[in-house]
């Protein structure tokens, strides 16, 4: 795989971004190109392995270890490193539908899980990904391939996310007649509205691989909420099977004092509001604004640091992001050995933007919020936070408790709370009367998709809980899968 000694010869390396403090007066995305001599420098540094785990995704300790749609990786970065960009995009489009989007936004576990890892940087697999599906639109390689018959069969996809899309993308594929439902006013689900444009481009992006798949032959019907606009069992009727990929867009709250204060909101609700405004070219003016208040944000990961990004891209006068857990440490701990995923200190796009214009990193790490503090008019001007230790309880969990003499007073004029999801939203689950397991989730087992109801799967957040994009990838294929068998008797999709 690449050259022998490729990853003996070179070092890693990635491409640069503009600088922080430039990148922050606009909402395009900031990854510069790298040189084609170069990505094929960093492809040869593939190893021969013999047993590569990169391409291999599963979980170990609850988190992501080798990519979870399977790409050949060390076939493409071979075909990559002897110029055969073309071959590399065919052989990375037999196992992803949407490079592009995990090229940008996958927080890459095969990276996590690279055997040249162990002891040197790892090979730049995602960069490589994301350059050899750009080359392939810039070249006009990637072109609509509608089906040559269809079979007469109709499915339903509720949800039009990286679940919903793939799950679409792959029954088109095989003749099915698919009808893909969105209740926003534009398709993509959390590739649209949950990651802010300069992290995942809407319309140069993610547009773009709807048009061809519309090209295709796939539906999209906007602005229809099933449930309420119509109803799940007209659909249940009207088509051939149905598959459920809501998300899990139920958000985890904060019930503590002062709850009730205006000025506290989901993160989701001010990430939405703000790219549905980006989009809209600012005509509306109706999303929640940053500009000159003292952000704090409730809760890390990749949410935290997108609020991060879009509140000084807003012009906010401060931000400071609280994290419950402790920090975490330069390099892979003893507890966290490779493959896992590594859990170690990084600053991202929004933190590092955040550092460059107000001098530190803004998170704050083992701290919790106790109280909200409102004004005389019912708004929100202060957030009291506390130290926590994570200290053993009874049972033998880590829980955090308070520490004693750390209280602080932080103002603010807006928060935000990110604190993750807590599964799918219930009613259209109720109105099917669809078995849920112990987490709210749809219930249905991984590689089967199906749910009680016969001819209803579901696949993405709403049947794992809250994950990666790539994930939903996974399932999307998966379900499309057992959905064709389910029709046919039996099926080709992989």
């Amino acid at each position: 795989m690449g050259k022998p000694t490729g990853f003996i010869e070179f070092l890693r390396e990635l491409p640069s971004e503009l600088n922080p403090l430039d990148r922050i007066a606009n909402w395009d995305e900031f990854h510069l190109h790298m040189e084609e001599e170069k990505l094929q420098t960093q492809a040869s540094r593939c190893m021969d392995c013999g047993t590569p785990f990169c391409h291999t995704g599963t979980l170990i300790s609850g988190m992501a270890s080798g990519c979870p749609v399977n790409n050949l990786i060390p076939e493409w970065n071979d075909l990559v490193y002897r110029g055969l960009w073309h071959e590399a995009l065919d052989r990375l489009h037999k196992t992803n539908n949407f490079p592009e989007f995990t090229g940008r936004v996958c927080p890459a576990p095969c990276e996590g899980s690279c055997v040249l890892g162990i002891t040197n940087p790892a090979v730049t697999i995602k960069n490589i990904e994301n350059t050899i599906a750009d080359k392939g639109w810039d070249e006009g390689w990637i072109t609509p391939e509608p089906p040559e018959k269809r079979t007469g069969k109709k499915v339903a996809v509720i949800g039009s996310g990286p679940a919903g899309l793939a799950a679409a993308a792959q029954l088109n594929r095989v003749g099915h007649g698919v009808t893909v439902y969105e209740r926003a006013d534009r398709p993509g689900g959390l590739l649209m509205y949950g990651i802010p444009n300069m992290k995942l481009d809407k319309e140069q992006v993610v547009l773009r691989r709807i048009k061809l798949l519309e090209d295709e032959g796939v539906k999209f019907v906007c602005n229809t909420e099933v449930g309420k606009d119509i109803t799940a069992q007209q659909l249940m009727e009207e088509y051939d099977a149905v598959i459920l990929c809501t998300g899990a867009t139920k958000p985890r709250d904060l019930p503590i004092e002062g709850r009730d204060l205006q000025g506290i909101y989901f993160a989701m609700d001010f990430l939405t509001g703000n790219t549905k405004a980006v989009l809209d070219r600012h005509k509306n003016g109706s999303f929640i604004s940053a500009e000159g208040k003292d952000v704090v944000i409730i809760g890390g990961g990749d949410t935290g640091t997108d609020c991060v990004g879009t509140s000084v891209r807003h012009g906010c006068n401060s931000v400071v992001q609280l994290e419950i857990l402790p920090k975490p440490p330069e390099t892979r701990a003893s507890n966290n050995p490779w493959p896992e995923w590594p859990k170690v200190y990084k600053l991202d796009y929004g933190q590092e933007e955040a550092a460059a214009k107000f001098g530190a990193d803004p998170r704050v790490y083992t701290t919790t919020a106790t109280k909200f503090e409102g004004d005389d008019k019912g708004r929100v001007k202060a957030v009291h936070t506390v130290v926590v230790e994570w200290l053993k309880d009874e049972q033998g969990r880590f829980t955090p408790k308070p520490v004693p003499g750390t209280e602080k007073v932080v103002p603010t004029q807006l928060v935000l709370l990110a604190m993750g999801f807590l599964g799918p939203e219930q009613p259209l689950l109720d109105s099917l009367g669809l078995e849920r397991d112990g987490r709210s989730n749809v219930k249905a087992e991984h590689e089967n998709y199906t749910t009680s109801l016969p001819g209803v799967f579901a696949a993405g957040d709403c049947r794992r809980g809250q994950s990666l994009v790539v994930w939903a990838i996974n399932e999307g294929r998966g379900v499309a899968r057992e959905c064709d068998r389910y029709l046919m008797g039996n099926t080709d999709l992989p």
